[in-house]
């Protein structure tokens, strides 16, 4: 199969070798950096697919990254949205004042289901779990009821 030619710019090219001889970057990028080197050389894939211990397609993903969205496209991973955050930081520092507090009547220290209880009371906090109360609570190295 007869490879796509790679040219690297002299900027690319020497942004490449930057990556691969110093620095800290993660491997998946070094490796990326190599493999667009030897492109740009002539290398043929199956011997940097050899060297480099990678298959094919990320060979060809690469190549393809560059030439589509140039350098930046192919060397680093594109960010990713994640989902969003379903408390803010108010709602966590309003968990966590409330966890140290003083208990409820009759207690000498809150528990999880009371703690998930008083906080339901809250605005905005009126659907928060047992869980999410505990992870919240763990955030901030908090032990309820202790002091």
């Amino acid at each position: 199969m007869r490879q796509t030619e790679l040219n690297l710019s002299e900027e690319d090219r020497s942004i490449v070798e930057g990556i691969r001889s110093k620095g800290s970057h993660q491997a998946r990028e070094v490796n990326r950096a190599h493999v667009l080197s030897c492109l740009d050389r002539g290398v043929p894939e199956t011997q940097i697919m050899a060297v480099l211990g990678i298959g094919r397609t990320a060979v060809w993903r690469t190549r393809g990254a560059y030439l589509q969205g140039g350098l930046d496209l192919a060397l680093f991973d594109v960010e990713r949205s994640g989902r969003p955050r379903q408390y803010d930081t108010n709602s966590e520092a309003r968990v966590t004042a409330l966890a140290c507090s003083a208990p409820p009547a009759g207690r000498q220290r809150w528990t999880m289901m009371e703690l998930e209880r008083a906080a339901r009371q809250e605005p905005g906090l009126e659907c928060v779990s047992r869980e999410t109360v505990r992870r919240m609570l763990k955030k901030t190295i908090s032990n309820p009821g202790a002091g």
